[in-house]
């Protein structure tokens, strides 16, 4: 039998249940919102970006640049699939369908991998930025913070667009910020972000290498990761056909301006080389200004990691509801996770991944960013595979968002996220790679046996654009449209 799935069937009242539905209930602009609080530009300026400071100093921005650069072939692959396959699925759902049920499930592991440790290695970086107000130690703040983000992941995704939408609007308000006073009291000209000096550990300047650059593009390539969350929201997005493509591709656009802009301007204006390796942005902010602003820049950023905390339960419990309806776990388990409470919002699933997110708070911060780093970029490189098969038998002519310069995009991000794999610590290739390999062999033993009862990877029906309130376009239309 072909490992690849045929077309999703409706149950009929004699063969059981039909699987619930998510509803349609935001507009690109409520998706928008949800998206960029996902990637939660500020909270990753300031948890994320100080660890690369510490690594790479003045080459940090020149480094985040490079990720965006890629992640815009990354974000063509992204649209162009996820207009053809709008599933809550995501990644998994896309390439399930168009690379192969095993290729499916090895994404959909990896995918499981970076929703259950991204949320909670952003929850704890809350902690520092509560400093001036109350000191609570980093693993209970994150715990704390991913408790609050389940329950209001609970809610309907209309009212959490709306509470998102604000502590965006705050969060990019310290972003700017703390860009206006980086480069008010730059200490250092632009000529210093080409060249690569990093704060050594017996003090002084030292040489940033290019392969320490590259090796640092996996975090980079995670700084902005969360543009993805568009697809994980297809199924909730009116008109998705043309929406996802753009709310992916502003997203990844707005992200990276609010990002690196901040990172440039903290690049000339920190102190020193040390102040910028110890990453202590809150207590430039204070010698930039004052403690008043300060404390109100710490506050913003705390209120951006509940912010992150919150979109990011709606986007993975989304994933494991979309699993469940796929039929990847025994049946008692797949009844629960594809339960939807009053407010039309996955429960049971919610509580999966807001729980143990906040156990994962009290494991070691550099393994989560590690493993984090590797499953992004293989997550990345499959997808890139799975978009060398959009154009293929009936989706050569179906109506979606077509990237340009294809083939060639998805080959190049291929050898790059590759390259990019193998330079990564020993340490967090072997834990993720077991983690695949466990996978693998529930693959073997579990799913693959049972074809037509496990892993039915499917799209629903009421998704096309007939259904959607839009006219089916012609590919060409449809890419003018959206750019």
């Amino acid at each position: 039998m072909s490992d690849f799935p045929s077309a999703p069937q409706a149950l009929s009242p004699g063969t059981g249940p039909v699987p619930q539905k998510l509803k349609r209930s935001i507009g690109v602009v409520g998706g928008t919102l949800l998206t960029l609080s996902c990637v939660t530009p500020a909270s990753t300026l300031f948890v994320v970006v100080p660890d690369l400071f510490a690594d790479l100093g003045t080459w940090t921005a020149l480094t985040i640049a490079i990720g965006s650069l890629l992640c815009i072939g990354v974000a063509f692959c992204y649209s162009e699939l996820g207009t053809l396959i709008p599933s809550a699925g995501g990644e998994y759902a896309m390439v399930s369908t168009l690379a192969g049920r095993l290729t499916g499930w090895l994404v959909f592991v990896l995918s499981l991998l970076v929703v259950m440790i991204v949320p909670p290695v952003i929850a704890m970086g809350t902690a520092d930025y509560l400093a001036p107000v109350v000191d609570v130690p980093a693993p209970v703040a994150g715990g704390a913070v991913m408790l609050l983000a389940t329950l209001a992941g609970l809610l309907d995704l209309r009212a959490n667009a709306w509470i998102t939408g604000v502590f965006l609007v705050l969060e990019v308000v310290a972003a700017a910020l703390v860009a206006v006073l980086g480069f008010a009291h730059g200490e250092r000209g632009a000529d210093a972000l080409v060249h690569g000096t990093a704060a050594a550990e017996g003090g002084g300047p030292s040489a940033v290498t290019a392969m320490m650059v590259v090796s640092g593009l996996a975090i980079a390539l995670f700084v902005t990761q969360g543009f993805s969350t568009a697809v994980y929201l297809s199924e909730e997005l009116e008109n998705p056909r043309r929406n996802v493509a753009r709310t992916v591709l502003a997203t990844l656009a707005i992200s990276t301006a609010v990002i690196l802009v901040p990172v440039i301007a903290i690049t000339v204006g920190a102190p020193d080389l040390q102040a910028l390796a110890d990453g202590d942005l809150g207590g430039m902010v204070t010698a930039w200004s004052n403690s008043a602003v300060g404390t109100f820049v710490s506050l913003c950023v705390a209120l951006a990691i509940v912010n992150a905390g919150i979109v990011m339960v709606i986007q993975n419990s989304r994933v494991l509801f979309a699993s469940a309806r796929d039929k990847a776990w025994p049946a008692p388990v797949n009844r629960a996770l594809s339960r939807l409470g009053r407010f039309g919002s996955p429960w049971v699933a919610t509580l999966v991944v807001g729980v143990p997110g906040a156990a994962l708070c009290f494991v070691n911060l550099d393994t989560l960013y590690g493993v984090t780093g590797v499953s992004v970029t293989g997550m990345y490189l499959l997808v890139a595979v799975a978009a060398l098969f959009s154009r293929r038998g009936a989706h050569r002519d179906a109506p979606a968002w077509r990237m340009p310069l294809w083939p060639a995009v998805p080959v190049l991000l291929i050898a790059v996220m590759a390259y990019i794999l193998i330079q990564q610590e020993t340490q967090y290739l072997l834990w993720a790679g077991g983690i695949t390999a466990a996978a693998t062999l529930y693959w073997a033993l579990y799913l693959r046996p049972h074809p037509d009862a496990r892993w039915l990877v499917s799209v629903p029906e009421d998704t096309g654009p007939e259904h959607c309130g839009e006219e089916p376009r012609e590919p060409d239309a449809v890419a003018v449209a959206v750019a």
